[in-house]
């Protein structure tokens, strides 16, 4: 069973007035108002991406010891590839007879819909390019860092991130920050460093997870998390993890790949400084029934961390757990399978869970819940919740592919799923920040 080793703000909102002058440099409000300002572009306009010649990492032989981002989520099977198939598969037409799918008119429809909308996914690396953001301690260091989500609707809107109410809720997890005269991001505390050698050494064949011992790739002090309350613009929290520290613009120069990740995040493909973007990697997964991939960026315990080629943020523990949509709750449940199919690894379309990890690499294909689209109760920070297939219903042949959180759930009030270890099924006391970046059907 994975344990935990690690005051709720009262922010008065804004109310936007009628005219409001926006730029990707600085929101303003009524005269008289409180300002809230947004963190400035240093490259403006539409991103320039060059993924055809990025280099990704080759996945080694023993991928619990490789550093970077792991094999992305277009994998060489059907258990590790969730890619939909077009709709002309066993129809008796060309693929060009089909009109667009029902998302292009309401996104709550079936089909494809892009959430993190602030730069291009590559569909056939499995990759996303958004913005890279500088800003600074107040000693001085280089803060690079990138933006997903925000409690804020409006400011969701302009900067074309995921809107999350519950974020509202989780400002003792948050480190603080203000805006500088240049707009910029002063940041008051956490730090990451990013040397650490990422390593994992797996259980026995076929009980791979829990792991016999572990170290993350990437370190937060105690003040870390990804998510940032801004003081001086409303209170409004963002969540921005770190993804270089302390490095100036030549030293993180990787624009076609190659990444030093002794330097960057594991998950960062390519990073482009003069140019103001980084590539990250995507992540399988499962919202509701539907695939969906999602960016996998710090936990707030080293297990995780470590698993989920991530930063190590221990303020994240600050999170209470537990409460998934009741009142104050600044989180979402995401659900881990212990023992999931692992036989065959790839090729096995029900391939699933952390010891199929451990085993060969590729990501668990977890079972998210609430996302934008599906549901109103999304956040980044996931409430972790591992579930284990009792033996009695492995025998029985009953050990499948689960896709969706009310089945984990009626599956745990049957008596086939419980927590590790034959526990009582609740919070596995920690979480992690899975930003949401499309859905794929």
């Amino acid at each position: 069973m994975i344990s935990n080793t690690s005051n709720r703000r009262g922010v008065s909102r804004v109310v936007m007035a009628s005219a409001i002058a926006i730029t990707l440099g600085i929101t303003a409000f009524a005269q008289n108002a409180p300002r809230l300002r947004t963190p400035n572009r240093t490259f403006p306009g539409r991103i320039d991406i060059r993924n055809a010649n990025i280099a990704v990492p080759a996945t080694t032989v023993n991928p619990n010891t490789a550093q970077g981002t792991g094999p992305g989520p277009r994998g060489p099977g059907p258990g590790c590839d969730l890619f939909p198939a077009p709709p002309s598969v066993g129809a008796t037409v060309d693929l060009s007879y089909f009109g667009p799918p029902p998302s292009t008119v309401n996104r709550s429809l079936v089909g494809p819909v892009q959430l993190l909308n602030t730069g291009p996914v590559n569909v056939a690396a499995g990759t996303i390019t958004i913005p890279l953001y500088l800003g600074h301690m107040k000693n001085g260091k280089n803060v690079w860092y990138i933006l997903t989500d925000v409690d804020d609707s409006d400011v969701a809107d302009e900067l074309g991130l995921n809107f999350s109410a519950k974020l509202t809720f989780a400002a003792t997890a948050a480190r603080t920050a203000n805006f500088d005269q240049n707009n910029d991001l002063v940041f008051d505390k956490g730090t990451v460093d990013f040397s650490p050698v990422r390593s994992i050494t797996p259980g026995p064949p076929g009980q791979e997870f829990p792991p016999l011992a572990f170290q993350p790739g990437s370190v937060g002090d105690k003040d870390y998390s990804p998510l940032v309350q801004v003081v001086n613009a409303a209170g409004v929290i963002y969540n921005a993890p770190i993804v270089a520290f302390d490095v100036n613009a030549n030293d993180i120069s990787f624009p076609n790949g190659n990444v030093d990740y002794s330097k960057v995040h594991d998950q960062v493909v390519a990073i482009d400084p003069v140019n103001m973007t980084v590539t990250l990697n995507l992540i399988n997964g499962f919202s509701f029934g539907k695939p969906v991939w999602y960016l996998s960026m710090d936990a707030s315990i080293p297990l995780a961390a470590a698993i989920e080629h991530n930063t190590l943020a221990p303020l994240m523990a600050n999170l209470q757990l537990g409460r998934d949509d009741s009142f104050s709750s600044p989180i979402e449940r995401i659900f881990l399978a212990a023992n999931g199919p692992e036989e065959g690894g790839c090729a096995n379309p029900l391939r699933q869970g952390l010891s199929a990890d451990l085993a060969d690499g590729f990501r668990p294909n977890n079972v998210l819940g609430g996302i934008p689209t599906n549901a109103l109760d999304y956040s980044p920070t996931w409430d972790a919740q591992i579930y284990q297939w009792t033996q009695d219903a492995i025998n029985k042949g009953y050990r499948g592919q689960l896709r969706e959180e009310f089945q984990i759930l009626t599956f745990v009030q049957d008596g086939l799923l419980t927590a590790p270890g034959g526990a009582p099924f609740t919070t596995s006391h920690f979480s992690i920040n899975c930003p949401i970046v499309q859905r794929l059907n």
